[in-house]
């Protein structure tokens, strides 16, 4: 009786592992024991054979003894099915080096001419990131299909080369060929990563619409989130009410919208309603919550959020991880950024980047040298961002040696300097009062220096009061970015606390001749999951009678304690009870005075503000912790302030 060679059920798959059997017969290897090739390399045959006797696919990706290739040697009669399965798996462990060696065994077998087999090789390539190689691959190709055309936009669109995918769309029209679902769905995401506007994404939607295809989930959602990646959030909105059936894509891609114009609020709502809808969040919701948290400093917003994360079981898997990180980070709770971090499944670059910049910011100094120094001791190969964190905590920190020590470590892991890291070594010099080395240092770096670099000079000038300099370096800014007005605002604070009116308004002119303007310093506090804002003087809010009385109050505490305004950062031209008077209602001090109302007493207080805090405010602040008894947490454009028990965390080093 003849053995039956399918199973009864006729099992596709037992079908495809039999003929995968048979091909190594064929090559002269039996389905009992492995190739002598393998049992040479010393791979055991319980390590690399399955029970049917098919070689396993990670061994096919290993070198052989003598070097001249992979394990895929063993191809001379194979069938059509094997090669597809090989060229898969080198797409999917994303093996190019391997995936060349099975295309070059096609072109010497009877499949070179196979339009599936040319496809499969095709995706191989601009899956493993050679687009190169795909668009040879693709005008080589005698024959193409709609699944060619689609693979290489596809291919271009998921590499971040949008312009080269919606290039090849009206040539394939041209051919006659017209597009799917997936197609439209890469052109989309293609218009809409890297938009100059939103153009070519209006005459996408106007195909989409003609074609039927605008309401379909796979193309609606591409359509909502590239109208959102544009920042048309209203067109976003009516494309997501016009889809038949959403997905958690098209609900992703919304609140990733929102999230991206930092309208946090409006995220979260979303957020709820998706689960109101029965929609599971994924981790592209949770990570984009996490991110507009982080970047409004919204805690308790981000706390809420991460324990829906906790509640639904999910794991800190990478990318959601990195961002929770990055959120308790920004929102000043650096401790429980390290908790988290702690707890990641398996950090990565990214993740350890994130835990730098946190600590960077809130004046870590020699807690970020640690990070580094434990995150190389296991490892972990440090990137641009890493350094730029790494540079960042010495200039907070006052650490000039480390900071040049690792500018110059910068070399060993061929990381190349950009402009961000001239400019933060530029800070570090010369907030450490070294302005003479540091214009040097600019004169030296091999590119032209970025206004960026001039503004990092100008500031360090304004510091330690370098007017000549600090001009010179503020014309250079004036000639590289004349819209800018933060050089401007600090070239007039600089004269107007020299007591030089004259240039101070000289400057004051210019900004108006050159339509700059200044931007207006606020404050603002979150309290109960409501954001309060302040600007100086602020009259607008209902509680103004109560926050002004209780800022008298409080400062008569601190003058009983030695508290002394300083009433140089009053930059007008006014008497000295004038400027007392000017100072006593800075926004940080109103938003202060409003938190100390309205929390609970001994709480937290985490303040924002958008410009750099004031020395009088810096020096007030740090009387009102000892006062009362309270931590309080102010995060400026530049760093974070930690104030406890009279003293701020920089060391009033900022």
């Amino acid at each position: 009786m003849k053995r039956r060679i399918l199973c009864s059920n006729g099992s596709k798959s037992r079908r495809g592992s039999i003929l995968k059997s048979l091909a190594f017969s064929r090559c002269g290897f039996g389905t009992s024991a492995a190739p002598a090739f393998f049992m040479d390399s010393g791979i055991s045959e319980q390590e690399d054979w399955d029970a049917n006797g098919v070689i396993r696919d990670t061994t096919l990706l290993r070198k052989s003894r003598d070097d001249s290739g992979t394990g895929l040697h063993v191809m001379d009669f194979v069938d059509r099915d094997l090669y597809s399965h090989w060229l898969k798996r080198c797409t999917q462990m994303r093996k190019l080096r391997e995936g060349r060696i099975v295309h070059a065994r096609i072109l010497n077998s009877p499949f070179r001419d196979d339009l599936v087999i040319q496809n499969t090789i095709l995706n191989m390539y601009a899956k493993c990131g050679s687009l190169v190689d795909a668009h040879k691959m693709f005008d080589e190709m005698p024959l193409k299909d709609m699944v060619t055309w689609t693979t290489l936009i596809t291919g271009y669109s998921q590499n971040d080369q949008g312009q080269e995918a919606l290039f090849l769309f009206p040539w394939m029209l041209r051919h006659g060929l017209k597009p799917n679902q997936f197609t439209l769905s890469s052109l989309l995401k293609a218009s809409g990563n890297a938009p100059i506007d939103d153009k070519q994404g209006r005459q996408l939607h106007a195909y989409c619409f003609k074609c039927g295809y605008d309401t379909n989930v796979y193309v609606g959602s591409s359509l909502l989130d590239m109208y959102a990646r544009c920042g048309r959030m209203v067109e976003a909105q009516s494309i997501f009410e016009g889809l038949v059936s959403k997905n958690e894509v098209s609900w992703n891609a919304l609140i990733a919208g929102h999230a991206r114009k930092g309208e946090g609020e409006h995220a979260v709502r979303l957020f709820c309603e998706m689960q109101r809808e029965y929609f599971k969040p994924t981790h592209f919701t949770y990570s984009s919550l996490f991110a507009v948290c982080a970047s409004t400093g919204s805690l308790e917003q981000g706390k809420w959020v991460h324990a829906h994360v906790i509640k639904s079981g999910g794991r800190l898997v990478a990318f959601v991880g990195n961002t929770l990180v990055d959120m308790y980070a920004k929102s000043g709770s650096i401790e429980d950024a390290k908790k988290v971090f702690d707890r990641l499944v398996k950090p990565d670059v990214v993740s350890w980047n994130s835990m730098l910049t946190g600590y960077a910011q809130h004046g870590l100094g020699k807690e970020t040298l640690e990070q580094f120094e434990e995150m190389l001791r296991i490892g972990i190969q440090p990137n641009d961002v890493t350094f730029l964190c790494v540079l960042t905590a010495c200039s907070h920190a006052g650490l000039l040696d480390e900071g040049q020590h690792y500018f110059e470590l910068m070399k060993k892991y061929n990381v190349e300097p950009d402009v961000s890291h001239y400019v933060t070594m530029v800070d570090l010099l010369g907030r450490a009062g070294l302005l003479d080395r540091a214009e040097r240092f600019i004169r030296e770096i091999p590119i032209e220096p970025t206004a960026a670099i001039w503004g990092a000079l100008l500031g360090a000038c304004r510091m330690h009061k370098n007017m000549e300099l600090g001009a010179y370096a503020a014309e250079r800014v004036f000639e590289l970015d004349p819209h800018d007005s933060g050089p401007y605002i600090l070239l007039y604070n600089m004269y107007a606390s020299a007591g030089r009116w004259n240039e101070a308004a000289e400057v004051r002119k210019m900004m108006k001749e050159s339509g700059v303007k200044k931007e207006p310093a606020c404050s603002w506090v979150e309290i109960e999951n409501a954001v309060h804002m302040f600007i100086a003087n602020d009259d607008a809010h209902p509680q103004r009678e109560e926050i002004r009385k209780m800022w008298e109050k409080i400062s008569g505490k601190i003058k009983e304690i030695g508290y002394v305004p300083d009433t140089s950062h009053v930059l007008l031209f006014v008497d000295q009870q004038e400027r007392e008077v000017k100072l006593q209602y800075h926004s940080e001090k109103l938003a202060l005075a409003f938190a100390l109302l309205n929390s609970p007493p001994g709480s937290t207080i985490r303040i924002k503000k958008n410009i750099r805090v004031c020395g009088d405010c810096h020096l007030a602040i740090k009387y009102v912790s000892k006062v009362v008894g309270r931590e309080i947490i102010l995060r400026d454009t530049n760093r974070f302030h930690h104030f406890r028990d009279g003293s701020c965390s920089c060391g009033d080093y900022w």
